[in-house]
């Protein structure tokens, strides 16, 4: 019987360094980014140990990408294609203390630096020269600890409320790519109002921010303008608003405590093989050019505000598989949830780079789980850990994705329901429809005097 053998090298850094890496990720997030990342925070280590500071960046973010397993097992990932190399295998509690030693601020330091759109050239990331954003909220559950209970509460309900703590998380994404602009979390008691003011400061011109009814305050429209972006807010059907004219596509000038709006009521129906659903929706902007920006436009692009729901999607299922957080302290968590928005930055910049190498092919069409899978077999693999003097953009991660495109994506005919896999109780009604139908959207502006 013939025979091939197959040989393999594997290039990394020297010593008790050797298991910091991500596998082909790894050049994304290079040795010299996080070095430089725990000297400006002063978590260098002072003398070399078995688990260096820059290791342990390496294993949280790993951690996150294998959130089913123990950090140990995790661990054991990271040294898997690493054989013969003499590595250590540490304890829990070596692991353990290792993370406690490094602390938050370097993981909040490299999300501040990671955090932004994606370098790409997809006009699907533009419209009419803007670049459309959304901003919204969603709710994480923490482990069930003293520590987290004080600082993050139980949602109170029916029942006696939820069985962990819980956290609010708002982010602001680019709808194009979906990659990370801004994000914050704080203790369910402050709303998401309170976090989009303090998202605003990644707001610039140039943007148009997309958001629901939730964002539609006076004092929060206001504060938007004036950082130079534009916005387009769902607001209440029944808000009086002054008419101050009519505009020929069927908008109306009004104003928003002094500054100048422009309002679309419009009634959007979508029909499919299952039947028809129809909503009035009023949009609030700040685009007042009704040739460069109509009515009927406007109210399409409004569809994109759900980018921002497909995100969470991927954080918390396709990541998290509907696991909570794993921290047991409020500093744990900070450091772990600030990991887990680097794995998803970095992770959607590896599939930005991968559409990017095929001119005219949409970001949306990258399948988040196919990238997520193929960075899991990377790491296992230690592949690409140090790149090589010519770096491949796309990488074993991109090939994968581009080989398994995703559909041209459907049009959403349902507002958000709660859905966890992992539960044996119905979410919402008998059945939860997941077929896919052709649909066919009409959108007519509605002219009657509010």
């Amino acid at each position: 019987m013939d025979q091939i053998a197959i040989t393999r090298t594997v290039t990394v850094a020297a010593g008790p360094f050797a298991a910091g890496h991500l596998g082909e990720l790894t050049r994304l997030l290079p040795f010299e980014m996080i070095d430089e990342v725990l000297t400006a925070t002063r978590r260098t280590q002072q003398r070399i140990r078995l688990l260096p500071a820059r290791v342990v960046v390496y294993l949280l973010i790993a951690g996150c990408l294998f959130a089913d397993l123990g950090y140990r097992q995790v661990w054991s990932k990271l040294i898997g294609g690493l054989h013969p190399l003499p590595v250590p295998e540490p304890s829990g509690s070596a692991l353990r203390q290792a993370r406690q030693r490094l602390g938050p601020a370097p993981m909040r330091a490299l999300f501040e630096l990671l955090r932004g759109p994606a370098a790409t050239s997809a006009a699907t990331v533009w419209w009419r020269g803007l670049m459309p954003v959304v901003i919204d909220g969603t709710v994480l559950t923490v482990a069930d600890s003293p520590a987290n209970l004080r600082r993050y509460g139980k949602q109170r309900g029916n029942n006696g409320g939820s069985g962990y703590p819980t956290l609010r998380l708002s982010a602001l994404l680019a709808c194009g790519t979906r990659s990370v602009l801004d994000a914050v979390f704080d203790p369910l008691s402050t709303g998401e109002i309170a976090q989009a003011e303090h998202l605003a400061r990644s707001l610039r011109s140039g943007m148009l921010l997309l958001g629901d009814r939730n964002y539609a305050s006076a004092d929060l429209i206001t504060r938007i303008a004036a950082t130079g972006a534009d916005l387009l807010i769902r607001c209440k059907s029944s808000r009086k608003l002054p008419v101050l004219c009519r505009y020929p596509d069927g908008s109306w000038l009004s104003a928003v405590s002094g500054l100048r709006v422009r309002v679309v009521d419009a009634r959007i129906s979508i029909t499919t093989s299952g039947g028809s659903h129809t909503g009035d929706y009023r949009l609030i902007t700040t685009l007042l050019d009704v040739r460069r920006h109509p009515a009927g436009d406007l109210a399409r692009l409004y569809h994109q505000r759900w980018e921002i729901e497909t995100a969470y999607l991927e954080l918390k299922s396709s990541i998290l598989g509907g696991r909570v957080l794993r921290a047991r302290t409020p500093d744990g968590i900070d450091q772990e949830l600030h990991a887990l928005l680097i794995t998803y930055q970095v992770l959607r910049t590896a599939m930005a780079d991968a559409t990017d190498s095929r001119p005219g092919l949409d970001p949306d069409r990258a399948s988040f789980t196919t990238a997520l899978n193929a960075a899991r077999d990377q790491i296992t693999l230690a592949a690409g850990v140090i790149a090589d003097t010519v770096i491949d953009l796309v990488g074993a991660i991109g090939e994968r994705v581009l080989a398994n495109l995703l559909p041209d994506r459907r049009i959403r005919t349902k507002t958000r329901m709660i859905k966890r896999s992992n539960s044996k109780y119905q979410a919402r009604g008998p059945n939860i429809d997941r077929r896919t139908y052709k649909a066919t959207t009409n959108i007519d502006v509605i002219t009657n005097e509010p």
